[in-house]
């Protein structure tokens, strides 16, 4: 892993909630809101984008713990932005602090905990 990454590292995005991230469970529609399924991808995409630029060739990325609160609904159409923060650095594994927000409302929070290592090691738990 390439020193660049310190605690405070941040990066953020930010999505609009479509009917394709809605509450469902094997295509049978609970909610017409933004589902925590789909949070926990948005949480763990927003803290990927920040070891993307720190991942040297031969190293990857897997993801080892999510902790989430679901803490408001959002509708269709509710741009929600997504900030992840470093807030962890222990040998091979970085803990990211997600928020989750539209405006000034917190809809969501949480931390994501990835492992580095090396490709080749993953090969091998894979194969």
């Amino acid at each position: 892993m390439k020193p660049e990454l310190t605690l405070g590292t941040k990066h953020s995005i930010q999505i609009t909630v479509s009917n394709k991230m809605f509450a469902q469970f094997e295509g049978e529609l609970v909610h017409p809101v933004y589902s925590t399924a789909t949070m926990v991808y948005h949480m763990e995409w927003v803290s990927r984008q920040i070891i993307l630029k720190v991942l040297e060739e031969t190293e990857e990325g897997m993801g080892a713990e999510v902790k989430v609160k679901h803490l408001a609904p959002a509708t269709e159409g509710t741009i929600l932005t997504l900030e992840g923060t470093v807030v962890g650095l222990k040998k091979n594994f970085i803990i990211t602090k997600v928020l989750i927000f539209s405006d000034d409302r917190v809809v969501g929070e949480g931390e994501v905990t990835q492992v580095i290592l090396p490709k080749s090691k993953i090969k091998k738990m894979i194969d």
